[in-house]
């Protein structure tokens, strides 16, 4: 979403500096720096609500309680796809609303897209955050997942980003509302690249319906996921390498219920294959325990080379990709995937995991799914 000082030809971020004072009065004022060049081209591209000057040039008009909408965002926005919905009255008749592939200027064509959305998708809107970011202009950052059930493999579409939304001070109402996708460079309406975008993530990819660790998608470019995993155990046991299969048989048999109490724990996904440093050293094969367990109410091991772990988590890269996951595949996969996060300016730890969703000997290899996955040391969304 664009902010109102964006699409009003100002592009600003606010700052509080203390200004000069007399004998007379202090005043304090407010400045703005200049947002990114990608969002500023954008959206002066798009006409303001009306015709405004902000920053120091005049005195506003109207004072609007930016505060207060902010607050009504946090609150309005994660009702976007329920049966709730957000409060059309928030918004003028005349709303210009733009992403990469759809366009309409009114609040019954917004209204429709979104009842669109809902009907094809089965979307799950997440709100990272809302702050104002301009006089009259507030921008949220968020995460969209939507599942698309007419076609038999249900593929997954994500999409990440921040939507700039300007106010319009006469009715104190939002006027337009610009989304911008981090997957893509071109935001412009229409952007063959973001209907790309939208095709890519139909492809199959054969996922077997089981628990997974959950996570959270944070952010989406164009060569990888960024997620916060939650904490969850595992049951491991030594590898090979990467794209090895020793050890695996082992730890299937533990949850199988070779184990002290002959317990059988139902299956998961994916198969992890984890190491630890560059060198392949150390590779362990691991089998995710379901999220009802809890260390102290497992079974014990019946071999000494198994062990249960737990995971804490955190912040995870991860990149994914089809096909038979030779080791040749893999390492080219991780090199790539450290090249992305280095120029994006993330910090990787040392070490990565090759996670497998496939049945063994049961899926074809071009619907294989496959992830390569990379640590973090830290990650923000600000």
């Amino acid at each position: 979403m664009a902010t109102a000082a964006q699409l009003s030809g100002h592009f600003h971020r606010p700052i509080i500096t203390a200004a000069g004072s007399d004998h007379r009065r202090h005043v304090t004022t407010t400045h703005y720096l200049p947002l990114p060049r990608r969002q500023r081209n954008l959206t002066s591209r798009l006409r303001p609500c009306m015709s405004l000057q902000v920053g120091n040039e005049t005195t506003p008009t109207s004072t609007v309680d930016m505060e207060q909408l902010v607050g009504f965002l946090y609150k309005d926005l994660p009702h976007l796809f329920d049966d709730q919905g957000i409060d059309p009255k928030a918004y003028d008749e005349r709303v210009k609303f733009r992403d990469p592939i759809t366009k309409h200027d009114t609040i019954s064509g917004y209204l429709f897209n979104i009842s669109l959305l809902k009907n094809l998708f089965t979307p799950d809107f997440q709100l990272h955050w809302a702050k104002q970011t301009g006089p009259y202009e507030i921008t949220t950052r968020w995460t969209m997942v939507m599942k698309f059930s007419l076609l038999p493999w249900k593929p997954e579409l994500v999409f990440t980003g921040l939507s700039i939304m300007a106010v319009n001070p006469e009715t104190k109402r939002f006027c337009s509302h610009l989304d911008l996708w981090d997957s893509i460079s071109n935001n412009d309406y229409f952007s063959f690249e973001g209907l790309v975008d939208v095709f890519k993530q139909l492809r199959v990819y054969k996922t077997p319906d089981l628990e997974t660790p959950k996570y959270q998608i944070l952010k989406r470019t164009a060569n990888y996921e960024v997620r916060k995993y939650e904490p969850f155990i595992v049951v491991e046991t030594n590898g090979d390498k990467l794209s090895g299969s020793s050890g695996f048989n082992n730890v299937a048999g533990y949850i199988f219920g070779k184990n002290a109490t002959m317990e059988k724990i139902p299956m998961t996904t994916p198969v992890f294959t984890q190491a630890t440093d560059p060198e392949l050293s150390a590779v362990s094969v691991q089998i995710v325990i379901p999220s009802g367990k809890d260390l102290s109410s497992l079974p014990m091991p019946n071999e000494e080379k198994i062990n249960l772990k737990k995971l804490e988590g955190g912040f995870a890269a991860a990149v994914k990709f089809s096909g038979k996951p030779t080791e040749d595949v893999v390492r080219a996969k991780e090199n790539e995937l450290r090249k992305s996060l280095s120029k994006d300016g993330l910090k990787a730890k040392t070490g990565c995991m090759l996670a497998r969703y496939n049945d063994p000997g049961r899926t074809w290899n071009f619907i294989m799914r496959n992830e390569v996955i990379i640590w973090l040391e830290d990650f923000s969304l600000d």
